[in-house]
């Protein structure tokens, strides 16, 4: 899940932060929000093609996906209800106009390491239900600080993710900043717009924060200077729903001071 761009120069950093919270509290508590996730199904683990609570039959066939349904299987691809066989590939829309549904759930197509599974979004999800807010400190200007982004080679290293299992995760990159004199360095990937994205853990982390957190600042400028703002350090997807994969934070992106900054935790009924 991406943040909003950081804001700009003769806007109030607090205001703006503000409303970049309460744009993030709406976001993730939306009918097809990261709360609705109810379940990721990989089809490795169903041989034979049946999914728990999903109905049809899904198989992998090269670069796609195979379901079959019948009438009475009530699954709907494309507007119109399925019966018999559709081929799918890995979704990329927003999950709300996904291609496949079963009543008010989207089912969600998806690839990771040449492997597939299907994701189910519901709105009537417990942990959406119980959603109250996210528990996040206050801007501070301390935590806004200027950084320099460094490239090198790109490169993929195993990390152990929210579900257990070890996958390869994409860095471009240093992130380079300092924080009341200690200078602090962040490993990164840099995304389809130009905008980083690392996965970080503090001083904090699982304790008065979730034991990871995401940054997202903005694409570097020419000279690679960057706004390191850790008033939007965001929970990561898996903090809202078990059944996202997260990435941990990749050797040297756990930082020995204490980020006091941003989203720390759920809160819930």
């Amino acid at each position: 899940m991406s943040s909003d761009p950081q804001s700009d120069a003769q806007s109030d950093p607090r205001q703006d932060w503000q409303n970049w919270h309460e744009r993030r509290v709406a976001s993730v508590s939306a009918p097809y929000g990261p709360l609705s996730l109810s379940g990721t199904h990989w089809l490795s683990d169903h041989p034979e093609g049946r999914l728990p609570v999903i109905p049809g039959r899904w198989r992998e066939d090269g670069d796609e996906v195979v379901l079959t349904a019948a009438a009475e299987d009530g699954l709907v691809v494309d507007g119109k209800p399925l019966t018999g066989d559709v081929r799918l590939t890995a979704d990329n829309a927003p999950v709300g106009e996904s291609r496949v549904s079963h009543g008010q759930r989207r089912l969600v197509v998806l690839r990771r390491e040449g492997l597939w599974a299907v994701r189910d979004f519901d709105p009537a999800a417990p942990a959406r239900q119980a959603f109250l807010g996210i528990d996040a400190t206050p801007y501070e200007p301390r935590w806004a600080v200027p950084g320099r982004f460094v490239p090198y080679e790109h490169r993929s290293v195993r990390v152990r993710n929210a579900d257990g299992r070890e996958r390869g995760l994409g860095l471009s990159g240093e992130i380079l900043f300092e924080l009341d004199g200690t200078e602090h360095r962040l490993q990164a990937a840099v995304e389809a717009d130009g905008s980083l994205w690392a996965v970080l853990a503090d001083a904090t982390s699982g304790k008065s924060s979730y034991r990871f957190r995401f940054l997202r600042p903005a694409a570097p400028a020419a000279d690679g200077s960057v706004l390191v703002d850790l008033n939007r350090a965001l929970l990561p997807p898996c903090a809202f729903a078990d059944h996202f994969i997260c990435p941990f934070p990749p050797p040297g992106n756990t930082l020995t001071t204490e980020i006091a900054a941003g989203e720390r935790n759920l809160l819930t009924r």
